[in-house]
Formats: C-alpha cells, structure tokens, sequence
C-alpha cells in the first residue's frame, strides 16, 4: 500500500523530495563518492608537490591543498560514509522496521549535508584555506585565507550527523520487529547504534567550538588567540573532546560491516557475540 521504492514515480523531482530511507542513502552514496574523488585527487596533488625536492605549487598552495585535502576527507567522506549510505539503506530493513523513525528529518539531514558541503566547496573556489583540517589557533584566528566559510560549513555538517545520529537511535529503540530483541540485533545495527550515540553526545561540543572561533574572528573577541588574551590550548581541549571520538564514528561502522560480511559468507554464527 501506498508509495514504495517499486512503484514510486520517476524523475529527479521524485528523488529531490523522497522520504524513502534506500533512495535517501543512494542519494548521500552518490554525494559522497564525488567528495572522495575531489579529495583524492588533493591527495594526488600533494603526492605530485612531494614528487620533486624542488616547488611544483609553492609554499602557500600546498598548504592550502593539504588542508581543502583533509577537511573535505574528513567531514564530506569518513564521518559520514557509512552511517549516511550503507546505514540508511539497510537500518530498517536490518530491523524489520519500513523506514526510520522520522523519515522528513532523515531528508533534512541530507539537505543539511549538502547546504554543509557547499560552504566547504565555497572556500576552493575562493580565498581557499591553509590551516590544516584541525583549524588550529592561534594561526586559524589570524591567516587572512576563507577561514569563517569553511568553519560554517563543518558547523552546518555537524548537524547532520546529530540529526542522522537520533535518527537511528529512536529507530532501533522503537521500530524493531516482534522478536528483534536487543541480544539478536545484527552486529552491523549495534555498530551504527554506538556511532548515532558518540555523534549525539561529541557533535555539539565541536559545533560550539568553531562556532566560537568564528565569533572570535568576526569580532575579535579573545577566546583562543593568545593576543587577545585567549587560550589555544583551550581550542584543543574542545577540538579533540570531538575528534577523538569521531575516530570512532568512523570505524566503527566498518567494524560492523566486517562483521557482517564475514558471517554472512563463512555461515557462521560472530565467536563472542555479546
């Protein structure tokens, strides 16, 4: 009854406005996978400045490159990759569940994702940026590169994970099918559980954080630049309060995966389970 992903209607309008979980994660798997092309080839480009002792780029290019290189491969592909794609497909169906519990939202936080993206892909195209992913202070807080665009943008990103994050776990707490009790969720469910609870809990501190640099910036108020009575070491404690565990969000997805692939394929039941 009613619209699915067989007999749900054509065209790219269709796509733009689905709420359907499958076409939602194809859609964020096609995003995605152009991000890794464009910060695969930085990486190339950073290989080919190395290739030689002597200047391909210059100084100034290269450290913009490394930095567009990291931001884009840590925000637009690892965080995301495999909660937003593989996750959404299979979550409910995983679940026995026919969507996710908000399926509106789960759309917004696409569209989030993408308004994040351009921010990001905004500051190639302009004065570029030259801080390293981390946007460590003092130098974020005074280099005169597109510093304030590429931090709206991993503050617009952040967004969507706490929003794909909770998502998933009213999901998995309220739509398991009869019988799908916790001790029998597949561990690739768990997984994405765990990496929903780190976004929900980490995401917002490191939201803050650059929300404050650009507070900073705009008004030179002195919050972590030590010229203006600031503290960076203040910056890392909250920088790495996220991106350690962000470390997580990135491969605990893939440990879910393995773990269901090989199972899967050597028809074996995972050795301790619990």
């Amino acid at each position: 009854h009613g619209s699915n992903y067989i007999n749900a209607k054509k065209g790219i309008m269709s796509w733009l406005i689905t709420i359907d979980h499958k076409r939602i994660g194809v859609m964020y798997l096609g995003w995605i996978l152009a991000f890794f092309l464009a910060g695969g080839l930085l990486a190339m480009a950073v290989r080919y400045e190395l290739l030689t002792p002597e200047p391909t780029f210059g100084a100034e290019a290269y450290n913009k490159i490394f930095t567009l290189h990291g931001a884009i491969m840590v925000f637009l592909v690892l965080v995301p990759a495999i909660p937003a794609s593989i996750g959404n497909f299979v979550l409910p169906l995983m679940l026995g569940a026919k969507d996710v519990a908000f399926p509106k939202l789960n759309l917004l936080s696409f569209y989030i994702y993408i308004l994040g993206s351009l921010f990001l892909v905004f500051t190639l195209v302009t004065n570029q940026l030259d801080t390293g992913w981390t946007f460590y202070t003092p130098y974020s807080a005074r280099t005169s590169t597109a510093v304030i665009s590429a931090l709206t943008g991993a503050f617009i990103l952040g967004f969507s994970s706490i929003l794909t994050g909770l998502n998933f776990m009213v999901t998995v707490h309220m739509m398991r099918a009869p019988g799908m009790t916790w001790r029998k969720m597949p561990l690739f469910i768990w997984a994405l559980y765990a990496t929903s609870l780190i976004q929900l809990l980490a995401t917002p501190v490191i939201a803050v954080t650059l929300f404050l640099l650009i507070f900073e910036r705009m008004f030179g108020i002195g919050i972590f630049d030590p010229a203006l009575g600031g503290d960076p070491v203040l910056f890392q404690h909250f920088f790495w309060f996220y991106s350690h565990p962000v470390v997580y969000v990135m491969v605990l997805p893939a440990f879910g995966v393995i773990s269901e692939t090989v199972t899967v394929h050597s028809r074996k039941h995972i050795f301790g389970y619990t």
